[in-house]
């Protein structure tokens, strides 16, 4: 019989309790990671990968910088977050897109059957096996943080619900201590682009297969004023082109 991740999860429930009521006392980024480990692995043999502050623009990479908005614990395989972040930068993946939209922890395995990536967009999970990390628990919280464990094996077959539960319930106290520890500006973190109602409106019509000709027709602006709000759309949502400003805006659910 396959044993599953958390199996005991009195265990997991009781030191996760005791985490919670002291993780006050930790004084630094690393002494959070550290203990959330030491909690994950000693009672489900599930590793503490690290925690990422949102930035300010979804797919905005210019702003993760290791030991300020990102922070890794030590059983990170060594090498994959330079991979990781050199390779953001060539072909951002889709799960920078999901992540910050996710209101409950998903599995990299899970995430996987739901984008269904083909080509280019499988070097996130192709980098993860390369350094032997077979799937990972993503943990949004707040939209803020993403504090995420990892694991060599496949965690979709093996956390039961209560304990993926009281994992993210380890994470989202980790990532409240790690807010007042590195001392960041909630203004700057992880709220969706503000477009307005005309940068809304355009995009709606580009959506559906419009010309700039005709959204400003249908519209009553003109052409030049409509390609404005786009280039403000592009900037806002933090993409380069038109088309991506479109699936940005989907996936966001900021258009229908």
């Amino acid at each position: 019989m396959e044993t599953h991740v958390g199996e005991d999860d009195t265990s997991l429930g009781r030191e996760m309790l005791r985490f919670t009521r002291t993780v006050d006392q930790l004084g630094t980024a690393d002494a959070v990671l550290d203990r959330l480990h030491q909690v994950s692995f000693g009672t489900c043999k599930l590793n503490a990968l690290g925690a990422l502050l949102l930035p300010v623009r979804w797919g905005d990479l210019g702003s993760l910088a290791r030991g300020k908005t990102v922070f890794l614990h030590s059983s990170t395989p060594e090498g994959w977050w330079e991979e990781w972040i050199e390779l953001s930068r060539q072909h951002p993946g889709p799960g920078l897109t999901l992540i910050p939209g996710a209101l409950a922890p998903i599995t990299m395995t899970e995430m996987m059957r739901l984008v269904e990536p083909l080509g280019t967009d499988r070097w996130p999970f192709e980098l993860a096996l390369k350094h032997g990390v077979r799937d990972q628990l993503i943990c949004p919280v707040g939209g803020r943080w993403v504090v995420v464990y990892w694991s060599r094996y496949d965690l979709s077959k093996r956390l039961t619900p209560e304990a993926r539960a009281l994992l993210f319930m380890g994470a989202t106290f980790a990532a409240i201590r790690l807010q007042k520890v590195v001392g960041s500006d909630v203004a700057r973190v992880g709220s969706p682009a503000r477009l307005t109602p005309r940068e809304l409106a355009v995009l709606r019509w580009m959506s559906i297969g419009h010309q700039v000709s005709e959204a400003a027709q249908s519209l009553q602006l003109g052409a030049e004023t409509v390609r404005t709000h786009l280039k403000k759309a592009q900037s806002k949502l933090g993409v380069h082109n038109r088309t991506h400003a479109v699936a940005q805006a989907l996936r966001l659910r900021l258009i229908p």
